[in-house]
């Protein structure tokens, strides 16, 4: 029962060049589903181009299904997986500035190295910026720590909290999903009948 691989069959080193090669199909996927543009990322916020909040919705979904899918044919166990602790105060300010920094620079970290990939400029001053917040951020940690640490949930899930099952927070959760995939198709369609968000004067 997970991991899918057993510890010590694959060689040590060539865990790197797994990575490596997980990193660049990822990218790849990421610049073919257009990340490496700031406006399908800025579009969302403006409300004329959804393709990254579709992406992002079906990423979930397919790991979603696909873990639970995992775990009911007995090859991964959801138990052993590690979570993330939850801790409310930092999570709600580093939410808000990472919705900021998708707003005004149109990358995420993540998105900024794939534009940096077919050598945009502008992702490059936005790693750039990625990496004095890092430095900063850093520094004043130790100012921070109590606050960064915080209304602690722990390694919590949502049926921790809501006390809903796996399965039926999944089922609710593909619904929402082709709900606002079809909203969110209706407002495109909208918004191109009336403007070309693309067209400059």
């Amino acid at each position: 029962m997970g991991p899918l691989i057993p510890l010590g069959q694959i060689a040590s080193g060539w865990d790197f060049v797994i990575a490596l090669l997980i990193g660049i199909a990822f990218g790849f996927i990421l610049e073919a589903s257009g990340f490496s543009s700031s406006r399908n990322i800025t579009g969302v916020f403006y409300g004329y181009n959804f393709v990254v909040l579709r992406v992002f919705l079906t990423a979930v979904v397919v790991a979603m299904i696909g873990l639970l899918y995992f775990n009911y044919m007995g090859w991964i166990d959801l138990n052993l997986i590690y979570v993330v602790p939850t801790y409310i105060n930092s999570m709600v300010i580093g939410s808000v500035l990472m919705g900021l920094g998708f707003i005004l620079g149109g990358f995420c970290p993540g998105t900024s190295y794939t534009g940096i990939a077919i050598g945009k400029i502008d992702a490059m001053v936005f790693t750039g910026g990625l990496f004095l917040g890092i430095f900063l951020f850093s520094e004043l940690f130790p100012a921070l720590e109590s606050f960064y640490y915080g209304d602690s949930l722990g390694s919590a899930t949502i049926e921790d909290v809501f006390g809903i099952s796996n399965e039926k927070f999944s089922f609710i959760f593909v619904i929402i999903a082709i709900i606002v995939f079809y909203v969110t198709w209706l407002i495109e369609k909208r918004v191109r009948k009336t403007v070309n968000p693309y067209k400059f004067e």
